[in-house]
């Protein structure tokens, strides 16, 4: 077919709607399940952060990074580094526990699985979250691997402890790593003024680096960044503008990744 061949709408015809999809994590262990669901503080027993609660903080990070948030964008590169991290660790426990497998002789190891895995629904607003239930994903393999490898003595139970927690452990650090941003409605022009949401935000989270700040350095899934009221650009920098107002940004639903 050829571009005369092509037939206009008419005007005013109706605009194709939002795309939408669906994703599932399916989880065969219950040290994973643990990590989705996470813990009620108690009298003596401190709080755990799950996939959940994780992901809802990580949402109003995303929103700030929009919004020209530079602690924002930081608290994204951690993310991004801790996923990166621990997912490296998984692969070199998972490819451990493979050759554990592979030199049982002539027998053949099927690692084992749930009779009823664990599926829950995921609909999260940015693609940190999703990354987050990725490694959880990953965990849940390896923990099957370790079980599985225990069960038939190619792995001693010290070590099947020691992978289980490990990779428990990593998982809570990072979902704990969003609970040390703060929400100050801060953007790059706040810093450069010095005012007082600048030294709040100093005394909370620390200096901001230099490359971050200026827009130099930001998540390989950073959000773009919006036409801003404090006029700051990446290839501008920076220049007089009146401030944003006093609100905590919106949940964009139809976020981009």
């Amino acid at each position: 077919m050829t571009a005369e061949n092509i037939i206009p709408e008419p005007d005013g015809h109706e605009k194709l709607g939002p795309l939408r999809g669906q994703a599932w994590l399916t989880l065969h262990t219950n040290q994973a399940r643990r990590l989705i669901r996470g813990r009620n503080g108690t009298k003596g027993r401190s709080p755990i952060i799950g996939l959940g609660l994780f992901a809802d903080r990580l949402r109003l990070i995303w929103q700030a990074a929009r919004n020209d948030d530079p602690y924002a964008d930081w608290w994204l590169i951690k993310v991004h580094e801790a996923i990166t991290e621990r997912e490296a660790l998984f692969q070199r426990l998972q490819r451990d526990l493979d050759e554990r497998l592979t030199q049982m002789g002539s027998i053949e190891v099927a690692v084992a699985v749930s009779e009823r895995p664990y599926r829950i629904p995921l609909q999260f607003a940015n693609p940190y979250a999703y990354q987050a239930a990725r490694l959880v994903s990953t965990y849940d393999a390896v923990v099957c691997a370790a079980l599985t490898a225990s069960h038939i003595g190619a792995l001693d139970r010290a070590s099947r402890a020691h992978v289980i927690e490990l990779g428990a452990r990593k998982i809570r650090g990072l979902f704990m790593i969003p609970q040390g941003y703060r929400f100050l409605r801060i953007e790059r022009s706040d810093i450069r003024k010095g005012n007082e949401k600048s030294i709040q935000a100093t005394q909370f989270m620390g200096t901001v680096p230099d490359d971050v700040l200026r827009g130099e350095r930001r998540a390989p899934l950073a959000p773009t960044q919006r036409c801003l009221s404090s006029g700051f650009s990446r290839n501008l920098g920076f220049h007089h503008a009146p401030s944003a107002p006093e609100t905590e940004p919106p949940v964009d639903k139809n976020d981009d990744a």
